[in-house]
């Protein structure tokens, strides 16, 4: 038997849109069988996200940023700080490759212009709605033109961190780097070979 509507009568109730938007979605589903249950699903998301990985071929380096993560605080981890590469949410009406480039300069300070797209993903598609656009781009030394630190405005402060690859990846068995995003990217430059 083929069902062709799988998820019917869908409604949504937004429960809060402090930051992002908390919504509870009820639906009916139709199972493989052909029984039918109503469910009611949260969903969490603001705007898509964007990340990058900065690396340099001739220093061997990349650049990553250290931040306060309530989420992690809140998980008992790491004193709530996070090891992580630059990223942020999008603008309404802003590209990704935009935004990553305008999201490096505010969070580390370096001026990139090209960058290389690696994937779109869900990092945690259970619950949350974001998808992010994950990124890797080349540095030079001359490219920094301040100190970065992220946004006074945006209540950010970011420890801008330039480390030998090698003890990134090291970092990931220990468990200092616990960013999903930021194990993708380390792994896809071992894996390309890039540095």
């Amino acid at each position: 038997m083929e069902i062709k509507n799988k998820i019917t009568n869908i409604t949504s109730k937004v429960i809060s849109n402090f930051w992002g938007k908390l919504e509870h979605v009820n639906f009916d589903f139709t199972f493989k069988n052909g029984k039918s249950v109503n469910l009611t699903h949260e969903v969490y998301g603001k705007s898509d996200g964007v990340a990058i990985l900065l690396y340099n071929r001739t220093s061997k380096k990349v650049i990553l940023s250290k931040q306060f993560r309530m989420p992690v605080f809140v998980a008992g981890v790491n004193n709530g700080f996070s090891i992580e590469v630059v990223g942020g949410a999008m603008d309404e009406n802003e590209t990704a490759e935009t935004c990553v480039i305008r999201e490096t300069k505010e969070e580390v300070g370096y001026r990139i212009e090209k960058v290389k797209k690696v994937t779109t993903t869900f990092l945690s598609p259970g619950i949350v709605k974001e998808r992010v656009h994950l990124f890797v781009g080349e540095y030079k030394n001359e490219d920094k033109t301040d100190n970065g630190g992220g946004l006074e405005a945006e209540n950010e402060e970011i420890e801008v961190l330039e480390i030998f690859f090698t003890e990134a990846l090291k970092m990931i068995e220990t468990e200092e780097i616990i960013d999903a995003r930021t194990i993708m990217l380390l792994q896809y430059l071992q894996i390309n070979k890039l540095i």
